[in-house]
C-alpha cells in the first residue's frame, strides 16, 4: 500500500537539497554558462557518455565544469568503450584539464559491449581508474528495478560494485535512475542499509520539465508511470501541456527518511530534463523558501 504524504519537515528538506548534484550532456555548455549564476560554488556536475558524442565534447564539457567552479563527474560508459586506449585517453584527457578525479562508471546503453568491458565492475576492477588521479567512483542505483536486468543480479552488482571500490581504497556514491515515487526509494535505501552499504546514496529525480517529457523518459527507461505515481508527484495526466517540478516528492522524501536515522547519508541528483537553469533556479527557489 502507497504511504501517505507525511508531514513536511522543512530542517529535513534542507538537508536533502544542500549539496545536490546535476547532469548535463557534452554538447549543453551554452546551458551551463546561462545557469551558472544560479549554481552553487563546487557543486558535482555530471557529464554524460552518450553515443553522439565525440572524447573532444565530452573533455570540453568536463573542463568548463571545473573552470566555472564546479565539480566534474564524467561518466564512464564501459560498453562504448571499445578498447583499454580508448579509456587510457578518455582519462589521460580528463587528467590533462584536472576532470578526472571523480567519474560515474555505468554499464551503458549497447545491447553488446563494443570492446572489453561488459560493466562498469570490469572497468571498476581493471586498475585503470586510480593509475589517471580517479579518487571517487560513482555507481548506479535502480530503486525501481530495470527493464532488462533481474532484480537479484542488480543488487548482486551494487554490492561487488561497493566491495570491489572499498578494496581499491576509492570512495563511491551510489547515484539513482531518476525516480517519481517515494514507496519504492525509501523500501530501495532500507535495503541497500541492510546490506551493510554505507556509502552516500545520490536519489535522481527530474528537474523541473514538461510533462510530456518527463512522461516519455519514464516509459522509455521503464520507470513507474502510472496514474497513482504520476499523481504522487505532483502532476496529472490530463494536462500533458503543463510543466511539473519535484517539490512534492523532495519534500515527502525528505520527511520520510528523517524518520528513518538509519538511512544514512542521501542527497540529491536532479536530471535536467527542462534545462539546467530552471532546474538550478528550482533548487534555489525551494530553500530560500524554507529557510
Amino acid at each position: 500500500m502507497a504511504q501517505n504524504s507525511p508531514a513536511s519537515n522543512d530542517a529535513a528538506s534542507l538537508r536533502l537539497v544542500d549539496d545536490f548534484s546535476l547532469e548535463m550532456t557534452g554538447k549543453d555548455i551554452p546551458g551551463l554558462e546561462e545557469a551558472r549564476h544560479a549554481i552553487p560554488a563546487g557543486t558535482k556536475i555530471n557529464v554524460t557518455f552518450l553515443g553522439n558524442e565525440d572524447l573532444d565534447m565530452r573533455i570540453a564539457a568536463a573542463k568548463a565544469v571545473k573552470e566555472m567552479g564546479f565539480i566534474p563527474v564524467p561518466h564512464v560508459s564501459a560498453r562504448r568503450l571499445s578498447s583499454e586506449g580508448q579509456l587510457e585517453e578518455f582519462l589521460g584527457r580528463l587528467q590533462e584539464v584536472g576532470a578526472s578525479e571523480h567519474v560515474f562508471a555505468v554499464g551503458g546503453d549497447p545491447a553488446e559491449p563494443e570492446g572489453p568491458y561488459p560493466d562498469s565492475l570490469s572497468v571498476i576492477r581493471s586498475g585503470i581508474l586510480e593509475r589517471f588521479g580517479v579518487k571517487e567512483v560513482s555507481i548506479a542505483g535502480y530503486p525501481e528495478g530495470h527493464p532488462d536486468i533481474p532484480s537479484d543480479v542488480l543488487w548482486r552488482h551494487l554490492e561487488d560494485k561497493s566491495a570491489a571500490l572499498k578494496e581499491r581504497g576509492l570512495d563511491a556514491v551510489i547515484l539513482t535512475q531518476f525516480a517519481f515515487d517515494t514507496d519504492p526509494v525509501t523500501a530501495w535505501v532500507k535495503s541497500v542499509r541492510d546490506r551493510g552499504i554505507d556509502t552516500e546514496i545520490r536519489i535522481g529525480t527530474p528537474g523541473p520539465a514538461g510533462i510530456k517529457r518527463l512522461i516519455g523518459f519514464a516509459r522509455r527507461f521503464g520507470v513507474g508511470a502510472n496514474a497513482m505515481i504520476v499523481k504522487k508527484y505532483g502532476f496529472s495526466l490530463t494536462n500533458l501541456m503543463g510543466t511539473a517540478g519535484p517539490d512534492r516528492f523532495v519534500t515527502d522524501l525528505a520527511a520520510l527518511l528523517a524518520q528513518d536515522p538509519a538511512s544514512g547519508s542521501v542527497k540529491l541528483h536532479f536530471y535536467t530534463f527542462g534545462g539546467l537553469l530552471a532546474t538550478s533556479q528550482w533548487a534555489r527557489d525551494y530553500v530560500a523558501a524554507r529557510a
